[in-house]
C-alpha cells in the first residue's frame, strides 16, 4: 500500500511536470521557510503591527525551560513554535500558508517538533509535508480551509488534521492510521467558529494554533496506538463543511460575533481602527 507521502508525491509531479527530486526541493525550501520563522519567533522581540501579540511564544519556551511543564517538554515545544509562527505572520513575516496565514503555525510547530525529539532528519520531514499536502488537498477538493467559509475548525483545524496525519506516517504509521488521525482532528472542533478581534488574524488565532498543534499530536497519538475514527475521514470532511455552512455569518471571520463581538473586542477594534 502506497503512503499518503508517496501518492501526494505522483501527483505533483504528474500535474507540474517537475521531477521527483524537484518537486521535493521546492519543499525543501518551504521547509527552510518554515525552520527561520519558528526560530525567528522564539528568539526575536517581535510584535505585530497592531500589537496585539508578539512575545507569547517566547513566554511558553522559557517557562517549559526553567521549570516544570504541566503538558511536558514536547507537547510545551510544539505549541510555543506554533505560537512563534503566528507571531512571525502578524508581524508581517515570512511564513509558510499550510494551508493558510491564520493556520500556519501547526504544521511547522508540531513537524519540526516530532523531527527534533526523535532526531528525524529533513528527508522526514519532507515525507510529513508530503502527507500534510494530501490531507490538506483532500479537505479543499471536497469543504474548504477557509475560516471565513467554514468558521476556524475548516482553518486551524485542517492544518491540526494535516498535522496528525504527517506525523503518523512520519513515525512509521500506515495510511489508514494517519487518515485516522486526521478524522479525530476534525471531530475535536467541529463547530469552531472563526472571530478574529478586530478582523485581525492575531487574536484568538494563535491561541487556536497552539490548540491544533496539541491536537494534533493528541490525534496522531491515539491513531498510532490503533484508535480508529468510527466515522471515516471522508465524511468527517464533508460533516464539516456542513456545520460549517451552518454558522452565522457573525461567527466566519466577519469579527461580528464570538470574542470580536464581546465589549473588550469591540473596544479594541475602535482603538485600532
Amino acid at each position: 500500500m502506497l503512503g499518503l507521502h508517496e501518492v501526494m508525491l505522483r501527483r505533483e509531479v504528474e500535474l507540474t511536470g517537475l521531477s521527483e527530486a524537484e518537486v521535493k526541493a521546492k519543499l525543501t525550501l518551504s521547509l527552510e521557510i518554515m525552520k527561520r520563522a519558528t526560530e525567528r519567533g522564539l528568539t526575536a522581540d517581535i510584535k505585530s503591527v497592531s500589537g496585539l501579540i508578539g512575545g507569547d511564544a517566547k513566554k511558553v519556551r522559557e517557562h517549559s525551560e526553567r521549570t516544570k511543564s504541566v503538558c511536558g517538554s514536547l507537547m510545551s515545544r510544539a505549541i510555543s513554535r506554533a505560537m512563534a509562527v503566528l507571531e512571525v505572520n502578524a508581524a508581517m513575516g515570512k511564513i509558510v500558508a499550510a494551508p493558510t496565514a491564520g493556520s500556519s503555525g501547526v504544521v511547522p510547530g508540531v513537524l519540526l517538533t516530532v523531527a527534533e525529539e526523535f532526531a528525524l532528519d529533513d528527508a522526514a520531514l519532507i515525507k510529513g509535508l508530503l502527507t500534510a499536502g494530501a490531507v490538506g488537498f483532500i479537505i479543499t477538493r471536497n469543504a474548504t480551509v477557509s475560516g471565513a467559509e467554514g468558521g476556524c475548525q475548516a482553518e486551524t483545524g485542517s492544518a491540526a488534521a494535516m498535522a496528525a496525519a504527517a506525523v503518523v506516517e512520519m513515525m512509521g504509521g500506515s495510511p489508514p492510521a494517519a487518515l485516522h488521525a486526521a478524522a479525530i482532528c476534525l471531530q475535536n472542533v467541529l463547530g469552531l467558529v472563526c472571530d478574529p478581534i478586530a478582523g485581525l488574524v492575531e487574536v484568538p488565532c494563535e491561541h487556536r494554533n497552539a490548540l491544533g498543534a496539541a491536537n494534533a499530536l493528541i490525534s496522531a497519538e491515539m491513531a498510532l496506538a490503533g484508535v480508529a475514527s468510527i466515522i471515516p475521514f471522508d465524511e468527517v470532511v464533508e460533516a464539516m463543511y456542513r456545520v460549517g455552512h451552518s454558522l452565522p455569518c457573525e461567527l466566519r471571520e466577519t469579527a461580528l460575533g464570538g470574542l470580536a463581538g464581546t465589549p473588550t473586542g469591540q473596544r479594541i477594534k475602535k482603538v485600532l481602527f
